[in-house]
Protein backbone atom coordinates (compact mmCIF):
# COMPACT_ATOMS: atom_id res chain seq x y z
CA UNK A 1 0.00 0.00 0.00
CA UNK A 2 1.35 3.43 -0.90
CA UNK A 3 1.67 6.09 1.77
CA UNK A 4 3.20 9.52 2.46
CA UNK A 5 3.31 11.32 -0.85
CA UNK A 6 6.03 13.98 -0.91
CA UNK A 7 4.11 16.18 -3.35
CA UNK A 8 1.60 17.28 -0.73
CA UNK A 9 2.70 15.85 2.63
CA UNK A 10 4.46 18.29 4.96
CA UNK A 11 8.15 17.42 5.18
CA UNK A 12 10.29 20.32 3.81
CA UNK A 13 11.21 22.69 6.68
CA UNK A 14 10.85 26.37 5.72
CA UNK A 15 11.01 29.76 7.42
CA UNK A 16 8.77 32.67 6.50
CA UNK A 17 9.83 36.36 6.55
CA UNK A 18 8.07 36.96 9.89
CA UNK A 19 10.17 34.25 11.52
CA UNK A 20 7.48 31.59 11.72
CA UNK A 21 8.36 28.08 10.61
CA UNK A 22 6.42 25.33 8.91
CA UNK A 23 6.80 22.17 6.85
CA UNK A 24 5.45 21.97 3.31
CA UNK A 25 5.22 19.48 0.45
CA UNK A 26 7.06 19.85 -2.85
CA UNK A 27 4.17 21.58 -4.61
CA UNK A 28 3.53 24.22 -1.95
CA UNK A 29 7.23 24.87 -1.43
CA UNK A 30 7.70 25.69 -5.11
CA UNK A 31 4.41 27.49 -5.74
CA UNK A 32 4.77 29.59 -2.57
CA UNK A 33 8.51 30.18 -2.98
CA UNK A 34 8.04 33.96 -3.05
CA UNK A 35 6.31 33.79 0.34
CA UNK A 36 9.11 31.71 1.89
CA UNK A 37 12.29 33.27 3.25
CA UNK A 38 14.46 30.16 3.29
CA UNK A 39 14.77 26.41 3.78
CA UNK A 40 16.14 25.73 7.25
CA UNK A 41 17.14 22.53 9.03
CA UNK A 42 19.56 21.78 11.88
CA UNK A 43 21.60 19.66 9.46
CA UNK A 44 23.74 21.51 6.87
CA UNK A 45 23.71 18.34 4.78
CA UNK A 46 19.91 18.29 4.66
CA UNK A 47 19.79 21.99 3.74
CA UNK A 48 22.11 21.46 0.78
CA UNK A 49 20.32 18.27 -0.31
CA UNK A 50 16.86 19.88 -0.20
CA UNK A 51 17.99 22.74 -2.42
CA UNK A 52 19.52 20.33 -4.92
CA UNK A 53 16.37 18.19 -4.91
CA UNK A 54 14.04 21.16 -5.57
CA UNK A 55 16.34 22.32 -8.36
CA UNK A 56 16.15 18.84 -9.91
CA UNK A 57 12.34 19.04 -9.84
CA UNK A 58 12.49 22.46 -11.54
CA UNK A 59 14.95 21.32 -14.21
CA UNK A 60 12.61 18.47 -15.17
CA UNK A 61 9.33 20.36 -14.81
CA UNK A 62 10.53 23.39 -16.78
CA UNK A 63 12.62 21.38 -19.27
CA UNK A 64 15.28 24.00 -18.81
CA UNK A 65 16.44 26.68 -18.58
CA UNK A 66 18.81 26.30 -21.51
CA UNK A 67 20.05 29.89 -21.61
CA UNK A 68 20.39 32.88 -19.31
CA UNK A 69 17.43 34.71 -20.88
CA UNK A 70 15.08 31.92 -19.81
CA UNK A 71 16.46 32.12 -16.26
CA UNK A 72 16.03 35.90 -16.23
CA UNK A 73 12.38 35.50 -17.23
CA UNK A 74 11.82 33.06 -14.33
CA UNK A 75 13.60 35.41 -11.95
CA UNK A 76 11.43 38.38 -12.93
CA UNK A 77 8.05 36.77 -13.61
CA UNK A 78 8.08 33.89 -11.17
CA UNK A 79 7.96 30.10 -11.50
CA UNK A 80 5.20 28.81 -13.83
CA UNK A 81 2.74 27.25 -11.40
CA UNK A 82 0.68 25.39 -14.00
CA UNK A 83 3.72 23.73 -15.53
CA UNK A 84 5.08 22.65 -12.14
CA UNK A 85 1.69 21.36 -10.99
CA UNK A 86 1.22 19.39 -14.22
CA UNK A 87 4.66 17.79 -13.88
CA UNK A 88 4.12 16.80 -10.26
CA UNK A 89 0.73 15.34 -11.13
CA UNK A 90 2.24 13.34 -13.99
CA UNK A 91 4.87 11.78 -11.71
CA UNK A 92 2.81 11.77 -8.53
CA UNK A 93 2.93 7.97 -8.17
CA UNK A 94 6.75 8.12 -8.05
CA UNK A 95 6.75 10.38 -4.98
CA UNK A 96 5.22 7.90 -2.51
CA UNK A 97 7.80 7.32 0.24
CA UNK A 98 6.27 3.90 0.90
CA UNK A 99 5.19 1.96 -2.19
CA UNK A 100 5.59 -1.63 -3.33
CA UNK A 101 6.87 -0.80 -6.81
CA UNK A 102 8.19 2.79 -6.83
CA UNK A 103 9.14 3.95 -3.32
CA UNK A 104 10.66 7.41 -3.70
CA UNK A 105 14.46 7.49 -3.81
CA UNK A 106 14.66 3.77 -3.07
CA UNK A 107 15.03 0.39 -4.71
CA UNK A 108 12.61 -2.36 -3.62
CA UNK A 109 14.98 -4.97 -5.08
CA UNK A 110 17.52 -4.57 -2.24
CA UNK A 111 17.98 -8.06 -0.68
CA UNK A 112 16.04 -8.58 2.53
CA UNK A 113 19.10 -9.74 4.42
CA UNK A 114 20.92 -6.40 4.01
CA UNK A 115 19.43 -4.69 7.06
CA UNK A 116 20.79 -1.53 8.70
CA UNK A 117 19.37 0.90 11.29
CA UNK A 118 17.98 4.22 10.06
CA UNK A 119 21.10 5.93 11.46
CA UNK A 120 23.07 4.82 8.40
CA UNK A 121 21.03 7.30 6.32
CA UNK A 122 22.94 10.29 7.61
CA UNK A 123 26.48 11.20 8.57
CA UNK A 124 25.37 12.94 11.77
CA UNK A 125 24.44 9.68 13.54
CA UNK A 126 26.25 6.50 14.51
CA UNK A 127 26.19 3.65 12.02
CA UNK A 128 27.00 0.03 12.76
CA UNK A 129 30.54 0.47 11.40
CA UNK A 130 31.19 4.22 11.82
CA UNK A 131 30.82 6.10 15.08
CA UNK A 132 30.17 9.81 15.48
CA UNK A 133 31.63 11.81 18.37
CA UNK A 134 28.99 13.00 20.87
CA UNK A 135 26.22 10.91 19.28
CA UNK A 136 24.98 8.29 21.74
CA UNK A 137 22.41 6.58 19.53
CA UNK A 138 22.43 2.83 20.06
CA UNK A 139 22.43 1.27 16.58
CA UNK A 140 20.92 -1.93 18.02
CA UNK A 141 18.03 0.04 19.53
CA UNK A 142 17.93 3.26 17.50
CA UNK A 143 14.26 4.02 18.07
CA UNK A 144 11.78 4.93 15.34
CA UNK A 145 11.80 7.95 13.04
CA UNK A 146 8.97 9.72 11.24
CA UNK A 147 8.62 9.46 7.45
CA UNK A 148 9.36 13.16 6.95
CA UNK A 149 12.75 12.78 8.64
CA UNK A 150 13.61 9.72 6.57
CA UNK A 151 12.65 11.56 3.38
CA UNK A 152 15.07 14.38 4.18
CA UNK A 153 17.85 11.94 5.02
CA UNK A 154 17.28 9.98 1.82
CA UNK A 155 18.14 13.15 -0.09
CA UNK A 156 21.13 13.77 2.15
CA UNK A 157 22.37 10.26 1.34
CA UNK A 158 22.16 10.99 -2.39
CA UNK A 159 24.38 14.06 -2.01
CA UNK A 160 26.76 13.15 0.80
CA UNK A 161 27.52 9.42 0.66
CA UNK A 162 31.22 8.80 1.12
CA UNK A 163 33.71 6.10 0.17
CA UNK A 164 33.41 2.79 1.96
CA UNK A 165 34.13 -0.91 1.65
CA UNK A 166 32.23 -3.52 -0.39
CA UNK A 167 32.05 -1.29 -3.47
CA UNK A 168 30.51 1.70 -1.72
CA UNK A 169 31.22 4.57 -4.10
CA UNK A 170 30.91 8.23 -3.04
CA UNK A 171 28.28 10.64 -4.29
CA UNK A 172 29.27 12.91 -7.20
CA UNK A 173 30.36 15.77 -4.91
CA UNK A 174 30.52 14.74 -1.25
CA UNK A 175 33.87 16.19 -0.22
CA UNK A 176 33.75 19.79 -1.42
CA UNK A 177 32.20 23.12 -0.47
CA UNK A 178 28.70 23.71 -1.82
CA UNK A 179 27.67 27.33 -2.33
CA UNK A 180 24.07 28.51 -2.29
CA UNK A 181 23.57 32.25 -2.92
CA UNK A 182 20.62 33.45 -0.83
CA UNK A 183 18.03 35.88 -2.16
CA UNK A 184 15.33 37.89 -0.45
CA UNK A 185 13.09 34.81 -0.70
CA UNK A 186 13.27 31.16 -1.72
CA UNK A 187 12.16 31.99 -5.26
CA UNK A 188 15.21 34.21 -5.78
CA UNK A 189 17.50 31.62 -4.17
CA UNK A 190 16.27 28.86 -6.48
CA UNK A 191 16.61 31.09 -9.55
CA UNK A 192 20.18 32.01 -8.56
CA UNK A 193 20.99 28.30 -8.37
CA UNK A 194 19.08 27.35 -11.53
CA UNK A 195 22.16 27.41 -13.74
CA UNK A 196 21.19 27.04 -17.42
CA UNK A 197 22.01 23.78 -19.18
CA UNK A 198 25.03 24.04 -21.51
CA UNK A 199 22.74 23.28 -24.45
CA UNK A 200 19.38 21.73 -25.37
CA UNK A 201 20.91 18.33 -26.09
CA UNK A 202 22.11 17.96 -22.49
CA UNK A 203 18.65 19.01 -21.27
CA UNK A 204 16.95 16.36 -23.43
CA UNK A 205 19.23 13.58 -22.17
CA UNK A 206 18.84 14.56 -18.52
CA UNK A 207 16.50 12.75 -16.12
CA UNK A 208 15.76 12.57 -12.42
CA UNK A 209 15.87 9.44 -10.28
CA UNK A 210 12.08 9.13 -9.94
CA UNK A 211 11.63 9.15 -13.74
CA UNK A 212 13.56 5.90 -14.17
CA UNK A 213 12.81 2.26 -13.40
CA UNK A 214 14.40 0.67 -10.33
CA UNK A 215 17.64 -1.05 -11.30
CA UNK A 216 18.29 -4.75 -10.99
CA UNK A 217 20.86 -5.66 -8.35
CA UNK A 218 23.74 -6.17 -8.38
CA UNK A 219 24.32 -3.41 -10.90
CA UNK A 220 25.55 -4.50 -14.30
CA UNK A 221 27.42 -1.22 -14.72
CA UNK A 222 28.81 -0.17 -11.30
CA UNK A 223 29.87 3.30 -12.51
CA UNK A 224 28.49 5.73 -15.07
CA UNK A 225 28.60 9.38 -16.19
CA UNK A 226 25.82 11.79 -15.17
CA UNK A 227 23.42 12.88 -17.92
CA UNK A 228 22.78 16.38 -16.56
CA UNK A 229 22.07 18.52 -13.53
CA UNK A 230 18.90 16.71 -12.40
CA UNK A 231 20.70 13.38 -12.69
CA UNK A 232 23.63 14.68 -10.64
CA UNK A 233 21.38 16.21 -7.96
CA UNK A 234 19.41 12.94 -7.47
CA UNK A 235 22.28 10.46 -7.75
CA UNK A 236 21.45 7.06 -6.24
CA UNK A 237 24.76 6.47 -4.50
CA UNK A 238 23.12 3.97 -2.15
CA UNK A 239 20.36 1.45 -2.82
CA UNK A 240 17.91 1.71 0.06
CA UNK A 241 14.49 0.37 0.97
CA UNK A 242 12.81 1.74 4.10
CA UNK A 243 10.94 -0.81 6.22
CA UNK A 244 7.69 0.78 7.42
CA UNK A 245 6.33 -0.14 10.84
CA UNK A 246 2.57 -0.43 11.49
CA UNK A 247 2.86 2.98 13.17
CA UNK A 248 4.12 4.48 9.91
CA UNK A 249 7.58 5.06 11.38
CA UNK A 250 10.95 3.56 10.42
CA UNK A 251 13.47 1.71 12.57
CA UNK A 252 15.46 -0.25 10.00
CA UNK A 253 15.97 -0.38 6.25
CA UNK A 254 17.59 -2.48 3.60
CA UNK A 255 20.83 -0.86 2.47
CA UNK A 256 23.54 -1.74 -0.08
CA UNK A 257 26.03 0.02 -2.34
CA UNK A 258 24.60 2.08 -5.17
CA UNK A 259 25.62 3.70 -8.44
CA UNK A 260 29.23 4.79 -8.79
CA UNK A 261 29.98 8.16 -10.40
CA UNK A 262 32.45 8.84 -13.19
CA UNK A 263 33.42 12.24 -14.51
CA UNK A 264 36.15 11.80 -17.15
CA UNK A 265 35.40 15.21 -18.68
CA UNK A 266 35.61 16.84 -15.24
CA UNK A 267 32.33 18.65 -15.71
CA UNK A 268 31.95 21.07 -12.79
CA UNK A 269 29.28 20.76 -10.11
CA UNK A 270 27.34 24.06 -10.38
CA UNK A 271 27.48 24.67 -6.62
CA UNK A 272 31.20 24.17 -6.11
CA UNK A 273 34.22 26.49 -6.31
CA UNK A 274 37.35 25.17 -8.01
CA UNK A 275 41.08 25.76 -7.95
CA UNK A 276 43.86 24.92 -10.38
CA UNK A 277 46.47 22.38 -9.31
CA UNK A 278 49.76 22.19 -11.24
CA UNK A 279 49.71 18.41 -11.48
CA UNK A 280 46.02 17.44 -11.20
CA UNK A 281 44.36 20.31 -13.06
CA UNK A 282 41.02 21.69 -11.87
CA UNK A 283 40.00 20.47 -8.41
CA UNK A 284 37.07 21.36 -6.13
CA UNK A 285 37.85 23.55 -3.12
CA UNK A 286 37.39 21.54 0.07
CA UNK A 287 36.84 22.33 3.71
CA UNK A 288 40.03 21.94 5.69
CA UNK A 289 40.51 20.95 9.30
CA UNK A 290 41.32 23.80 11.67
CA UNK A 291 40.75 26.30 8.89
CA UNK A 292 37.59 28.36 8.42
CA UNK A 293 36.06 28.64 4.96
CA UNK A 294 36.57 32.42 5.09
CA UNK A 295 40.27 31.86 4.43
CA UNK A 296 39.29 30.54 0.97
CA UNK A 297 36.59 33.16 0.39
CA UNK A 298 38.24 34.45 -2.77
CA UNK A 299 37.45 31.11 -4.45
CA UNK A 300 33.75 32.00 -4.28
CA UNK A 301 34.16 35.21 -6.30
CA UNK A 302 33.93 35.34 -10.10
CA UNK A 303 36.71 36.47 -12.41
CA UNK A 304 37.95 35.54 -15.89
CA UNK A 305 39.14 32.11 -14.69
CA UNK A 306 35.53 30.83 -14.33
CA UNK A 307 36.57 28.86 -11.25
CA UNK A 308 33.92 30.41 -8.97
CA UNK A 309 30.71 28.44 -8.31
CA UNK A 310 28.39 28.61 -11.30
CA UNK A 311 25.54 29.38 -8.90
CA UNK A 312 27.20 32.64 -7.86
CA UNK A 313 28.11 33.54 -11.44
CA UNK A 314 24.50 32.88 -12.46
CA UNK A 315 23.19 35.01 -9.57
CA UNK A 316 25.27 38.00 -10.65
CA UNK A 317 24.08 37.67 -14.24
CA UNK A 318 20.48 37.72 -13.02
CA UNK A 319 21.17 40.81 -10.87
CA UNK A 320 22.33 42.72 -13.97
CA UNK A 321 24.48 45.15 -11.94
CA UNK A 322 21.57 46.07 -9.64
CA UNK A 323 22.53 45.94 -5.97
CA UNK A 324 18.94 45.29 -4.90
CA UNK A 325 18.70 42.21 -7.12
CA UNK A 326 21.94 40.66 -5.84
CA UNK A 327 22.11 37.80 -3.36
CA UNK A 328 22.31 39.14 0.16
CA UNK A 329 24.66 36.40 1.27
CA UNK A 330 25.95 32.94 0.42
CA UNK A 331 25.70 29.67 2.36
CA UNK A 332 28.77 27.44 2.25
CA UNK A 333 27.94 23.88 3.30
CA UNK A 334 29.34 20.39 3.21
CA UNK A 335 31.44 17.81 4.99
CA UNK A 336 35.03 16.67 5.12
CA UNK A 337 36.49 13.18 5.12
CA UNK A 338 39.74 11.57 3.99
CA UNK A 339 39.14 8.77 1.50
CA UNK A 340 39.43 5.82 1.55
CA UNK A 341 38.43 6.17 5.21
CA UNK A 342 34.66 6.00 5.71
CA UNK A 343 34.73 8.27 8.76
CA UNK A 344 33.47 11.84 8.49
CA UNK A 345 35.80 14.39 10.09
CA UNK A 346 33.18 17.15 10.33
CA UNK A 347 30.28 18.81 8.57
CA UNK A 348 29.86 22.55 8.39
CA UNK A 349 27.62 25.44 7.37
CA UNK A 350 28.92 29.01 7.17
CA UNK A 351 27.27 32.17 5.89
CA UNK A 352 28.99 35.15 4.29
CA UNK A 353 27.77 38.54 3.10
CA UNK A 354 28.46 39.00 -0.59
CA UNK A 355 30.30 42.27 -1.29
CA UNK A 356 28.09 44.92 -2.87
CA UNK A 357 30.88 45.83 -5.29
CA UNK A 358 30.22 42.54 -7.14
CA UNK A 359 27.39 44.45 -8.80
CA UNK A 360 30.00 46.66 -10.50
CA UNK A 361 32.30 45.90 -13.38
CA UNK A 362 35.51 45.22 -11.46
CA UNK A 363 36.58 41.80 -10.27
CA UNK A 364 37.44 41.84 -6.55
CA UNK A 365 38.64 38.23 -6.34
CA UNK A 366 42.29 39.38 -6.62
CA UNK A 367 41.75 42.09 -4.01
CA UNK A 368 40.23 39.63 -1.53
CA UNK A 369 43.04 37.18 -2.20
CA UNK A 370 45.54 39.92 -1.32
CA UNK A 371 43.81 40.53 2.01
CA UNK A 372 43.89 36.84 2.83
CA UNK A 373 47.55 36.65 1.81
CA UNK A 374 48.33 39.56 4.15
CA UNK A 375 46.78 37.60 7.00
CA UNK A 376 48.59 34.38 6.08
CA UNK A 377 51.99 36.07 5.90
CA UNK A 378 51.52 37.72 9.29
CA UNK A 379 50.55 34.37 10.78
CA UNK A 380 53.72 32.80 9.37
CA UNK A 381 55.75 35.26 11.43
CA UNK A 382 53.63 34.47 14.48
CA UNK A 383 54.28 30.77 13.90
CA UNK A 384 58.04 31.40 13.59
CA UNK A 385 57.96 33.23 16.90
CA UNK A 386 56.02 30.38 18.48
CA UNK A 387 58.49 27.84 17.12
CA UNK A 388 61.40 29.83 18.52
CA UNK A 389 59.65 30.06 21.89
CA UNK A 390 58.98 26.31 21.91
CA UNK A 391 62.59 25.49 21.01
CA UNK A 392 63.94 27.81 23.71
CA UNK A 393 61.60 26.46 26.36
CA UNK A 394 62.18 22.80 25.52
CA UNK A 395 65.96 23.07 25.18
CA UNK A 396 66.61 24.49 28.69
CA UNK A 397 70.26 24.88 27.88
CA UNK A 398 72.26 23.42 25.03
CA UNK A 399 70.01 20.43 24.28
CA UNK A 400 68.44 20.55 20.82
CA UNK A 401 64.81 19.36 21.11
CA UNK A 402 63.32 17.00 18.56
CA UNK A 403 61.44 18.66 15.70
CA UNK A 404 58.29 16.65 16.43
CA UNK A 405 58.31 17.87 20.01
CA UNK A 406 58.60 21.47 18.82
CA UNK A 407 55.74 21.09 16.35
CA UNK A 408 53.57 19.39 18.94
CA UNK A 409 54.24 22.18 21.43
CA UNK A 410 53.38 24.90 18.88
CA UNK A 411 50.17 23.14 17.88
CA UNK A 412 48.87 23.18 21.44
CA UNK A 413 49.63 26.88 21.92
CA UNK A 414 46.32 28.83 21.79
CA UNK A 415 47.90 31.94 20.27
CA UNK A 416 47.54 30.84 16.62
CA UNK A 417 43.89 29.78 16.85
CA UNK A 418 43.13 33.02 18.72
CA UNK A 419 44.73 35.00 15.91
CA UNK A 420 42.55 33.35 13.25
CA UNK A 421 39.29 33.43 15.19
CA UNK A 422 39.76 37.13 15.96
CA UNK A 423 40.56 37.98 12.34
CA UNK A 424 37.53 36.05 11.10
CA UNK A 425 35.10 38.50 12.70
CA UNK A 426 37.12 41.41 11.28
CA UNK A 427 36.97 39.82 7.83
CA UNK A 428 33.18 39.74 7.89
CA UNK A 429 33.24 43.45 8.72
CA UNK A 430 35.65 44.16 5.86
CA UNK A 431 33.33 42.47 3.36
CA UNK A 432 30.70 45.11 4.14
CA UNK A 433 33.19 47.81 3.16
CA UNK A 434 33.20 46.60 -0.46
CA UNK A 435 30.57 49.02 -1.75
CA UNK A 436 30.48 50.39 -5.28
CA UNK A 437 31.95 53.71 -4.12
CA UNK A 438 34.66 52.53 -1.71
CA UNK A 439 38.30 52.63 -2.83
CA UNK A 440 40.11 49.27 -2.66
CA UNK A 441 43.28 50.80 -1.15
CA UNK A 442 41.25 52.31 1.70
CA UNK A 443 39.77 48.89 2.42
CA UNK A 444 43.18 47.21 2.38
CA UNK A 445 44.49 49.86 4.77
CA UNK A 446 41.67 49.05 7.20
CA UNK A 447 42.42 45.36 6.88
CA UNK A 448 46.16 45.76 7.46
CA UNK A 449 45.38 47.68 10.64
CA UNK A 450 43.21 44.77 11.77
CA UNK A 451 45.97 42.28 10.95
CA UNK A 452 48.55 44.41 12.76
CA UNK A 453 46.39 44.90 15.85
CA UNK A 454 45.43 41.22 15.99
CA UNK A 455 49.04 40.07 15.60
CA UNK A 456 50.20 42.42 18.33
CA UNK A 457 47.36 41.45 20.67
CA UNK A 458 47.98 37.74 20.08
CA UNK A 459 51.64 38.04 21.04
CA UNK A 460 50.88 40.25 24.05
CA UNK A 461 48.30 37.72 25.20
CA UNK A 462 50.85 34.93 24.83
CA UNK A 463 53.42 36.97 26.75
CA UNK A 464 50.97 37.52 29.59
CA UNK A 465 50.34 33.78 29.81
CA UNK A 466 54.03 32.99 30.38
CA UNK A 467 55.08 36.09 32.34
CA UNK A 468 54.55 34.30 35.63
CA UNK A 469 56.65 31.33 34.50
CA UNK A 470 60.24 30.54 35.37
CA UNK A 471 63.35 32.22 33.97
CA UNK A 472 63.57 29.75 31.08
CA UNK A 473 60.08 30.71 29.86
CA UNK A 474 60.71 34.45 30.10
CA UNK A 475 64.09 34.13 28.37
CA UNK A 476 62.50 32.06 25.56
CA UNK A 477 59.74 34.67 25.18
CA UNK A 478 62.18 37.57 24.81
CA UNK A 479 64.34 35.70 22.29
CA UNK A 480 61.30 34.63 20.25
CA UNK A 481 59.62 37.98 19.61
CA UNK A 482 61.86 38.99 16.69
CA UNK A 483 59.63 37.69 13.83
CA UNK A 484 56.56 39.35 15.32
CA UNK A 485 58.28 42.70 15.78
CA UNK A 486 59.66 42.54 12.23
CA UNK A 487 56.20 41.89 10.78
CA UNK A 488 54.65 44.67 12.89
CA UNK A 489 57.20 47.12 11.48
CA UNK A 490 56.51 45.89 7.95
CA UNK A 491 52.76 46.31 8.42
CA UNK A 492 53.18 49.81 9.85
CA UNK A 493 55.30 50.81 6.88
CA UNK A 494 52.71 49.50 4.42
CA UNK A 495 49.88 51.23 6.27
CA UNK A 496 51.81 54.50 6.21
CA UNK A 497 52.25 54.19 2.41
CA UNK A 498 48.54 53.63 1.89
CA UNK A 499 47.58 56.55 4.11
CA UNK A 500 49.98 59.02 2.47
Amino acid sequence: MNRFNLVNKKWIPVRFPDGTRAELGIRDTLLRSREIAAIEDPSPLVVAALHRFLLAVLYRALEGPTDIEQTKALFKKGLPGEKITAYLEKWRDRFWLFDEKYPFGQNPKVPKGEVEPWTKLTAEYNATSNKVLFDHTDTKKPGAKEPKECARWLLSTMTFSITGGRGYYPSPSPNAMMCIPLGRNLHATLCYCLVPYPNREVMRKDSALWERESKMLPLGIPKRVADGYADTYTWQSRMIHLEELPSGEVTVMRFVAGQGFENPSRNPDPMQPYKTDKTQGKLPVQFRENRGAWRDFDSLLPDNSNLAPMTIQNALRLAENKVGAMPSSVLVLGLRYHPPSANVDFWRMERFALPESLAGDRFIRTEIRQLLTDAEEAQKNLWLACRSFARGLLSRGDREPDGKDIRGFVEQMPVNSWYWSTLESRFHEILREYTLERDSEDIRCLWLKSVRDTLRAAWVQHGASVSTGDAWAIRALVKAEGPVQAKLKELNDEIQKLES
